[in-house]
C-alpha cells in the first residue's frame, strides 16, 4: 500500500490555517481511496526539526566510521528525515507564505533532507516522487498582479523540488486569504471565496487521482 508523507508548517492551528485546511482535505480524500495505506505526518510548527548545523552538514560528506560522536548524533536526526522522504510514494506539504517566503521551519526541513550524492545530484534517491504543495498566501502574487515580483515561494520550491530533488511537483494555491479579515481587501472577498473553493476541489481531485495512479 502507498505511503504519504504529510508535512504542515503553518503556525496557525486547524481551520484557522488555510494551508492546513486544504492539506487536511487532500489527506481525507487520499485515505478514502487508500484506506490500507500509511501516512507519515510531521507538524513542523508543533515539532520543529533542528536547523542544519556544522556537524549535521559535514557528517553527510564523511564516511560513518570517520564521523565524530557529535557528527553521528546530528546526522542520525537528519537521516530519519531523509528516509521518510525516500519511503514516501507521495508527498503533501502545506507551505504558507510568510513575508514573501516559506516558513523557516519548512526551510529547516529542506536543509536537512537535501544531501548531495543521495537526495540531490545526478540520480536523486526520491526522483520522480509526486509532491503536492499547498502554497497559501494572504494576497495574490500571480503573473500580472502588482506584487508578482514578490513571489518567492513557488519559484523557490520549483528550484528545490524539481531542479534539485527531482520530484514531480504540483501546486494548489489558495490566495487572498486575508481578504475576509482586512477591511481594505473587502472588495476581494468574492475572489478569495472562489480561490478557496478551487483549492478544496483541487485537493480532493488530485488526491483521488494520485491514489488511483499509485494503486494501478
Amino acid at each position: 500500500m502507498a505511503t504519504l508523507l504529510h508535512i504542515d508548517s503553518s503556525v496557525l492551528p486547524g481551520e484557522a490555517s488555510s494551508s492546513r485546511s486544504v492539506t487536511a482535505a487532500f489527506r481525507k480524500a487520499w485515505e478514502e481511496q487508500n484506506p490500507q495505506g500509511t501516512v507519515i505526518y510531521r507538524d513542523l510548527a508543533a515539532n520543529p526539526v533542528p536547523h542544519i548545523t556544522a556537524d549535521a552538514w559535514s557528517a553527510g560528506y564523511a564516511a560513518p566510521s570517520q564521523r565524530t560522536p557529535e557528527q553521528s548524533a546530528a546526522f542520525a536526526a537528519r537521516e530519519k528525515l531523509i528516509e521518510e522522504l525516500e519511503r514516501a510514494d507521495a508527498v503533501l506539504i502545506g507551505a504558507p507564505m510568510y513575508n514573501y517566503a516559506i516558513p523557516s521551519t519548512l526551510k529547516a526541513w529542506l536543509d536537512n533532507v537535501l544531501l548531495l550524492g543521495r537526495t540531490a545530484g545526478e540520480t536523486p534517491s526520491a526522483q520522480g516522487t509526486p509532491v503536492i504543495v499547498v502554497a497559501s498566501r494572504g494576497g495574490s502574487y500571480a503573473p500580472g498582479t502588482p506584487r508578482e515580483g514578490y513571489e518567492f515561494v513557488q519559484n523557490y520550491l520549483e528550484a528545490v523540488f524539481t531542479g534539485t530533488l527531482g520530484l514531480d511537483l504540483d501546486f494548489i494555491v489558495p490566495e487572498l486569504t486575508m481578504a475576509p479579515r482586512n477591511p481594505a481587501m473587502s472588495e476581494l472577498v468574492p475572489l478569495y471565496e472562489a480561490s478557496r473553493r478551487r483549492a478544496f476541489e483541487d485537493a480532493t481531485t488530485k488526491a483521488k487521482e494520485l491514489a488511483e495512479r499509485l494503486a494501478a
